[in-house]
């Protein structure tokens, strides 16, 4: 159950990778041409990128879950005088299959390498709300602090709920309404350039409802007597571990990043759930030439006493992103697909550089990633992580404007449909 999605996904699907292909397509513009081509007028000036007061973004969803959402995103770029971007300006209005018309306000802030901000919000016709504000600073850890603070709602209508366990199957999916809003404060202590110790403080309020696609059973008719239905709230706190020396936490192309956390949630200390959790991270970034990079990732985590977790609480595997301490990736399958107390998932992808551009004012890189995911969920603390593992492969498509912003649009295939994600940001 993924709070705070709104933010993953920001610029819609594919935002900047479509970013890319224009720029790919104003490629020969630098060109010198022995006839010069008038510049457009009328409807043509707004839908050419080089002369727009903003980017025409077309937004096609087709993610697991989700249903079909198509839009359109008028995006403004603002870059600096090293032609970095500073600033994203992103609205758009959108028609989603499930919950009719709606829009979304969006904009992220870049002013450093050091300092990030962000402030989504939108609404749908039906069910839906969302508002994710968030802003870090000290994440290069070149002074003695870090901190971050981040707050979401999330109301969404696509949550599914396949059962628990690693042989789950799809006869049994079941559909909710997750609506949740979290305050999330993190503070680190920078001990050298790359050693920090962390500690992340948690408040979330969590309401599982009764499901509104007509044609999914409701959670609580197909599962009844989950622990997680209904209406819950808890504080948690994590203790972190972490070795980083990559080269941009960003777009990483060198370096490696090593955590081992540990996390409460007590009734003793205000949440009306319990339970505990520890694992362990690691992220390696091998450059094997100029537009080569291989990036591996792998998490393996624990919950010592789950049994009155709430199932969305628990260890999770599908989706599109790596969150630490809770998910892993499945690019085959769709999120939160398989769900127990704990989890291990690993994977790699080559990151291959294919084109490089200057257009929209900055430089925007398209890359390619083949890749590999592979992962299980399990419940007793002494079985193998490593045996019967799911697979998922596929390829990426990335749109890079160095140094803060990538945009993605993944492709999976496993044992069940293909699925197609994307967002910002690399997946690990």
């Amino acid at each position: 159950m993924q709070c705070g999605r709104s933010l993953l996904s920001a610029v819609g699907t594919g935002c900047l990778v479509a970013l890319g292909f224009a720029a790919a397509a104003r490629a020969d513009e630098s060109q010198p041409s022995a006839v010069s081509a008038p510049p457009p007028a009328g409807l043509g000036r707004w839908l050419n990128p080089a002369t727009a007061p903003f980017i025409p973004i077309p937004e096609i969803d087709t993610a697991p879950h989700s249903g079909l959402t198509l839009g359109v995103i008028p995006t403004v770029l603002r870059t600096n005088a090293r032609d970095e971007i500073e600033e994203i300006i992103a609205p758009d209005i959108i028609h989603s299959q499930y919950f009719g018309w709606g829009s979304r306000a969006r904009i992220f802030g870049f002013p450093s390498d050091d300092t990030q901000w962000s402030v989504v919000g939108g609404l749908k016709q039906r069910v839906e709300r969302e508002f994710d504000g968030r802003y870090i600073t000290g994440q290069t850890r070149r002074g003695p602090y870090t901190w971050s603070l981040e707050a979401i709602y999330d109301r969404s209508g696509i949550p599914r709920f396949f059962g628990l366990g690693n042989r789950s199957v799809r006869a049994s999916e079941t559909s909710y309404v997750d609506n949740q809003s979290s305050l999330e404060a993190l503070f680190g202590w920078n001990l050298t350039r790359a050693l920090q110790v962390a500690y992340v403080a948690r408040l979330r309020y969590v309401e599982v409802l009764p499901g509104v696609l007509h044609n999914l059973p409701s959670i609580e008719a197909g599962f009844p007597g989950l622990k997680g239905v209904g209406t819950e709230h808890e504080l948690q706190h994590r203790l972190m571990l972490v070795y980083d020396t990559r080269d941009s936490s960003t777009i990483p192309q060198d370096g490696a990043r090593y955590v081992v956390y540990g996390g409460l949630v007590s009734r003793a200390v205000g949440s009306s759930v319990a339970y505990d959790y520890f694992g362990a991270e690691a992220r390696r970034y091998w450059p094997l030439g100029r537009d080569f990079t291989l990036a591996w990732h792998a998490q393996l985590r624990y919950m010592p006493s789950a049994r009155n977790a709430p199932f969305w609480a628990l260890s999770s595997l599908g989706g599109d992103r790596s969150v630490l301490a809770e998910r892993e990736p499945l690019r085959a399958y769709g999120d939160d697909r398989f769900i127990d107390r704990n989890m291990f998932a690993t994977g790699i992808e080559a990151r291959t550089r294919i084109l490089s551009r200057n257009a929209f004012r900055t430089r925007i890189s398209l890359e390619l990633a083949p890749f590999v995911d592979l992962g299980k969920v399990f419940w007793g603390m002494g079985e193998s992580p490593i045996s019967h593992l799911h697979k998922g492969l596929g390829v990426g498509f990335r749109a890079v404007a160095s140094p803060y912003v990538v945009g993605y649009v993944d492709i999976g295939y496993g044992h069940e449909k293909a699925s197609v994600f994307s967002g910002l940001n690399y997946p690990f």
